[in-house]
């Protein structure tokens, strides 16, 4: 029995597959970026893992700075009172009780000025409250 040998085909390499790979992860890493929302404060946030985060419109965020400044979606406030942060809450919860407020504090943000801000949550009426950190992998930059 005589067997004859195959022309040796030469492998390729098809790059198709590995752009669209490639594209799915520029794609990925543009939408998980995260800018920094509060730039009037200087706020570093506690390490903690944590998904990337979506902008709502049923959102109010709350800034405090390590010395106790407040900012309620980017506006700076004057005072420290739970008053005058209660006013500036109630302003800015368009969704009305619906509305989730989201506290970024400094990761040396005296605890007092993070209750504050859920005791002006309580007295507007927002009752869904959480906590904004940055990834643990990103914790020393």
């Amino acid at each position: 029995m005589k067997f004859r040998s195959r022309p040796r085909e030469e492998p390729e390499i098809n790059l198709i597959p590995f752009i669209d790979v490639l594209l799915v992860v520029v794609i990925f890493l543009m939408l998980s970026t995260t800018y920094s929302k509060f730039t009037e404060l200087q706020i570093k946030l506690p390490a903690a893992d944590t998904q990337a985060q979506r902008d709502r419109p049923k959102e109010v965020l709350v800034g405090v700075s390590a010395d106790g400044r407040y900012v309620v979606n980017t506006v700076a406030l004057t005072g420290r009172s739970v008053d005058d942060l209660t006013q500036a809450l109630s302003a800015a919860a368009t969704a009305g009780k619906d509305s989730v407020v989201i506290i970024h504090a400094d990761a040396a943000t005296a605890h007092q000025s993070v209750i504050t801000v859920m005791e002006a949550a309580r007295r507007s009426g927002l009752s869904q409250i959480t906590f904004a950190a940055q990834s643990s992998g990103s914790a020393g930059q």
